[in-house]
């Protein structure tokens, strides 16, 4: 049978120019970049281009890019971090509503032990954040804003360099988590007015493990795991050189491709969308309809559970999600489709289709001709539709 993946959202696969860039140093530059000898030194090396690599990318320094393991680390360490380190100017912190758990959870756990105010901004029906409400938001207490790039569920993309403007004005860090943006969409740190931004590699072609915080120079942050001396004494722990040789490959390649990859996935993205909107009666797209990630479809199907659509798909070799990966074990609606003011049935009849750099013309004919398909199915099993089709 064949297999269509359409979770590019979730993860990517390792591209294999990646996978031998990294072969190396598993094996035969195996050193420890912290060691002085010819071993370490050249892992150091490697580790250090691929810095330079991801840090000209985004137009940053080399010296304010930490590496992490990964988006979730990433987020942690710029929300308490800074927390921690400006606690003498203030205790509020400002985010959203559509926030990744990665940046909720810590704003939780900060306001719940450790005293913080924690305002979460609302959006509006596309998942817009308005960049007025932030404003209105800012208190002579208030030591961060965090507002993601793009939703990993809806593909909104947020006015991130007018929020940057505000936050930049009233003398508040600004932090973004692009985990779903570096790579996919063209854009420098100073282009965002960002001081702090995470990202992760797996979202890019690269490996599972890996991830980065820029932090913008003379930006005070309080470093959260504590250990030796690496990421001059930001982030402790031996670095993962084969992953970070691996990301810094991800982002030469991304960079390579990125323009034409837009400009193909929206393409298909539209054709999708598109597609089914046309083929399936009470279906509607979640998110904004220009403002939003080129690889990004999310629908909601009235009437039927999003888990039965996915599970029905997946048995016909289509592989998509019904949220973030990250909850989807939860029988609990996305927080991201609530948000934007969808009832919990609606919510749950949710699918997010997230297309990549291996996504063909054939994949979206076959979604398109499956799906409809799948959804007439299950609807003549539920006892609430009356519809015809």
């Amino acid at each position: 049978m064949k297999k269509i993946y359409l979770d590019y959202a979730a993860t990517t696969p390792v591209d294999p120019a990646v996978l031998k860039a990294m072969e190396p140093y598993f094996t035969e530059h195996f050193g420890n970049p912290s060691s002085l000898h010819a071993f370490g030194q050249q892992a150091r090396s490697a580790m250090e281009s691929a810095r330079e690599s991801i840090a000209s990318f985004l137009g940053a320094k080399p010296s304010e890019i930490v590496f992490t393991s990964g988006g979730t680390e990433s987020n942690n360490f710029a929300i308490k971090g800074v927390a921690y380190a400006r606690r003498k100017k203030g205790n509020h912190i400002i985010t959203t509503g559509i926030e990744h758990h990665a940046v909720i959870e810590p704003c939780h756990f900060l306001e719940k032990e450790e005293g913080f105010a924690v305002t979460i901004l609302p959006v509006d029906k596309d998942g817009l954040v308005d960049p007025d409400d932030v404003k209105k938001a800012i208190t002579d207490k208030t030591v961060l804003i965090s507002v993601m790039h793009a939703n990993n569920e809806i593909g909104t993309i947020q006015p991130i360099a007018e929020i940057g403007r505000i936050a930049r004005e009233r003398g508040v860090y600004f932090h973004t988590d692009a985990v779903q943006t570096l790579g996919h969409l063209p854009y420098s740190v100073d282009d965002l007015n960002v001081d702090l931004l995470s990202a992760s590699a797996h979202k890019l072609y690269g490996p599972k493990g890996v991830g980065l915080l820029y932090i913008r120079q003379g930006t005070r942050v309080t470093p959260i795991i504590h250990g030796g001396d690496q990421e001059n004494k930001r982030r402790a722990s031996t670095h993962n050189v084969p992953g970070i040789v691996g990301f810094g490959k991800a982002v030469e390649l991304a960079k390579a491709g990125l323009r034409q990859e837009i400009v193909d996935l929206s393409r298909l993205r539209d054709k999708l969308i598109n597609g089914i909107l046309a083929a399936i009666d009470q279906a509607r797209l979640n998110g904004h309809p220009v403002k939003r990630l080129p690889n990004n479809a999310n629908v909601s199907i009235e009437y039927i559970e999003g888990e039965g659509m996915l599970l029905s798909l997946d048995l016909m070799g289509i592989a998509c999600s019904t949220g973030s990966a990250c909850s989807s074990s939860s029988l609990e609606p996305s927080h991201v489709l609530t948000c934007i003011g969808l009832t919990h049935e609606v919510a749950h009849g949710s699918l997010r289709f997230s297309l990549g750099r291996y996504t063909t013309e054939q994949d979206i004919d076959d979604v398109l001709e499956i799906l409809p398909q799948v959804v007439k199915k299950l609807r003549a099993m539920s006892p609430l539709y009356m519809g015809g089709s």
